[in-house]
């Protein structure tokens, strides 16, 4: 049997199977693309890698700056104390001082008196003898001490004057300077609910039952409870529980020296309820304290929450619709100051 017409046939065929240029073309070409995807990919990082960086830089730059301030404000209080102390102090000499004056004043027209006296009763005589002399001398010599005294105690009570008024001056200016640190605390603990809020609209999107009202974000009961119930259902716990993480990074990033917490408010619609709780006060308030119990076991700080029941009667939407006391029915929460 010979193969020699199989090969030569197969030789013969209109392709000569060089496969191999194309394909190491395609390998070529993929490996291109490869390495210009990760050209972009390091790039990207890079660039992400400095706008971190220099985000931390702010916010290191921006905690010096409230570090400086705190401890303004602390030097601030301490020494409006020491003065307001002073004033107070001044201000009872002052009132010793009046009060000596007066009577070293009435003692002076009492000696005056006896002057007057004395002289007329000299010129009525027409003669002098020792004695009458030497108390007339003395009268005098009497008379002058007393005006120099009453003179040294007006002009301390002018420089007690100056010093009260020189007080009253300082202490306007470091209440001014009081003032614009609160202000300044005030203004830094609403840019931090800005941005918890703006946190929280991107962690919970356009959820149903989920809304923001003035400086509050709003959950509706309907959304977390059962009716009539203030166990926080399966639904609510998913809700929830990225709310929680929000404020457990909330903590970390608002200094400890500003005085913060989460209020949190339970509300029910007007209608009588009819569950195991006595009234809609009940209700809200054990609504409002099943949400901070359920945040404490996330983690979130329970010094920083408090809880609130405003039964019925803090409504935001009037009428007697279905729609109006569900939205009625609601938990709040509050960003704000102790």
């Amino acid at each position: 049997m010979s193969y020699a017409p199989r090969l030569s046939r197969f030789g013969d065929s209109g392709d000569s199977g060089d496969y191999w240029p194309g394909f190491v073309d395609a390998l070529a070409t993929l490996l291109l693309v490869i390495v210009f995807l990760l050209s972009i990919f390091l790039v990207g990082q890079f660039a992400l890698g400095r706008a971190l960086t220099g985000r931390d830089e702010q916010l290191a730059q921006l905690n010096t700056q409230l570090s400086t301030l705190t401890d303004e404000l602390s030097l601030a209080r301490g020494e409006n104390q020491r003065l307001t102390t002073e004033m107070t102090a001044l201000r009872a000499t002052l009132s010793d001082v009046e009060a000596e004056r007066d009577e070293l004043s009435d003692q002076l027209v009492i000696v005056l008196g006896r002057l007057d006296d004395t002289q007329a009763t000299l010129v009525e005589s027409e003669s002098l003898n020792a004695e009458q002399t030497d108390q007339l001398t003395a009268l005098n010599l009497q008379a002058q001490a007393l005006r120099d005294q009453i003179a040294e105690l007006s002009a301390l009570l002018d420089a007690a004057e100056a010093r009260e008024a020189e007080l009253d001056s300082e202490i306007i200016n470091l209440g001014e300077r009081l003032n614009a640190a609160l202000a300044s605390r005030v203004a830094e603990l609403a840019r931090y609910r800005s941005e918890f809020f703006g946190r929280l609209r991107e962690i919970l999107g356009n959820r149903t039952g989920i809304s923001i009202v003035g400086d509050r974000f709003v959950f509706e009961s309907d959304v977390i409870f059962p009716s009539g119930s203030a166990a926080i259902s399966s639904e609510g716990r998913e809700s929830l529980e990225p709310v929680a993480q929000a404020i457990i990074q909330l903590t970390r990033e608002i200094p400890d020296d500003i005085d913060w917490v989460i209020q949190i408010e339970g509300h029910t619609d007007p209608r009588p309820i009819r569950s195991t709780y006595p009234s809609n006060w009940h209700l809200s308030a054990a609504r409002a304290i099943s949400v901070i119990n359920y945040f404490e076991d996330l983690g979130v700080p329970p010094q920083r929450m408090v809880a609130a029941g405003y039964g019925p009667y803090q409504p935001i939407a009037q009428g007697d619709t279905e729609d109006a006391y569900a939205r009625n029915r609601r938990i709040e929460l509050k960003l704000t100051s102790r």
